[in-house]
């Protein structure tokens, strides 16, 4: 459809790289051994949603999250070869992403790569504007930014040929990242992008996202730093693990008592209104640790009673609490939150002090909260049952 100066220079550029390669280059290396995740880290799926048996590394699609690498990368070619196993499969790859999910999703921050199968066209309407393809879109996701390459719509960079083979037939991506601009050439021809990308350093990783996938001959090449400014660099890992696997309770008491008001929900944790009941605890217990979980009170919520919270070593009251009333040692008020949205609550544990902080999606809006608690010096973490619905997710912890 397009032939753009951009996508003419950009396909002979990367024959240049190809075919120009000499001892000053790192040469190509697999990302991947042959029967071992080695080097990945699951950033909030469940055990078995990632497994990989004589270099094909199988996603079971089930709960929507990534699979990242455990070092970040700055300038690079990466080559993959992905299929889907069912009609309408939804995947994708993750450039210069965070450690883990941004606020309210269960996607890492960064520039997604799609990889969409044609049987989620079935979805497009026709008779409106075109928001997405299945050959080779390119855009950034949960507050990184890009400027779109060729046609788009907003910050999407719609692919100038329709090259992807549908499933189950293998496509090659090859994605070249240098200086914060980025391509994709799709089974041998770039045609896709963007530049002045923010992050443009950070984490590599692979997408599940409701459909079995297959990855392989996963393969990168670095390029020579650009030294990118610490605003343009994701954070660095931290040492979080993700407590929900996104698929069940395991490593999680459920209360005994039915009904039972806990729902496991894909990515969320979803608690159904009725008469208040014990929290849903961790079955480990903590120290001094870090805590980060995901709160979302319904658009229907009644703020003038309490709604939801964190419970910390044993604490059977909330250390943060959305709504009013109640004597927990640190409240959130009707005045500070809005139903329908998102927050992150990142509370940091140490002896009896607790310190809060407080974010909407993509960390705005900060509100700080210092408190001494009552509380044991080891303990469960739990999510708190106050008789109404709200949803939980992301929920990580790391030691102190």
């Amino acid at each position: 459809m397009s032939s753009s100066p951009f996508f003419r220079a950009a396909a002979c550029l990367s024959l240049v790289v190809v075919l120009g390669a000499c001892g000053a280059e790192k040469p190509f290396v697999p990302m991947f051994q042959p029967n071992s995740l080695d080097g990945w880290v699951n950033a909030n799926c469940a055990p078995e949603t990632w497994s990989i048996k004589d270099g094909v590394i199988s996603c079971t699609g089930k709960p929507t999250g990534a699979l990242r690498t455990a070092k970040q990368y700055e300038n690079f070619i990466l080559e993959a070869e992905w299929r889907h196993l069912s009609d309408a499969g939804n995947s994708g790859i993750f450039i210069w992403g965070t450690p883990i999910s941004a606020p309210g999703v269960p996607f890492l921050r960064g520039i997604e790569v799609q990889v969409l199968d044609h049987g989620y066209m079935k979805n497009a309407k026709p008779d409106k504007p075109r928001w997405f393809t299945t050959h080779g879109d390119v855009f950034p996701i949960h507050g990184a930014t890009m400027e779109p390459l060729g046609e788009h719509n907003g910050q999407r960079s719609f692919p100038s040929e329709e090259r992807s083979k549908p499933s189950p037939e293998w496509n090659h991506y090859r994605i070249e990242a240098n200086n914060g601009k980025l391509t994709l050439a799709v089974n041998g021809k770039v045609v896709s992008g963007g530049d002045n990308c923010n992050y443009r350093k950070g984490y590599l990783a692979l997408e599940s996202e409701g459909a079995p996938v297959e990855f392989r001959n996963v393969r990168i090449q670095e390029l020579p730093s650009t030294n990118p400014p610490a605003d343009l660099t994701a954070p660095a890992d931290q040492g979080w693990k993700a407590l929900y696997t996104g698929v069940d309770f395991r490593n999680w008491i459920t209360p005994a008592t039915p009904p039972l008001k806990w729902e496991s929900s894909d990515w969320q944790i979803t608690l159904k209104e009725g008469q208040t009941g014990p929290a849903l605890w961790t079955e480990a217990e903590f120290g001094d640790c870090e805590i980060i979980c995901d709160v979302n009170l319904p658009k229907t919520v009644d703020l003038t009673i309490p709604a939801a919270g964190l419970c910390v070593r044993g604490l059977s009251h909330p250390l943060v609490m959305f709504g009013a009333g109640g004597k927990a040692p640190i409240i959130l008020g009707p005045d500070k939150v809005q139903p329908g949205r998102w927050y992150r609550i990142k509370a940091t544990l140490q002896g009896k002090k607790a310190k809060v902080l407080i974010t909407e999606a993509q960390e705005k809006n900060p509100q700080t909260f210092e408190a001494e608690v009552d509380m044991n010096l080891k303990g469960r973490i739990g999510l708190s049952d106050l008789t109404q619905a709200v949803n939980y997710a992301n929920i990580f912890v790391r030691d102190l």
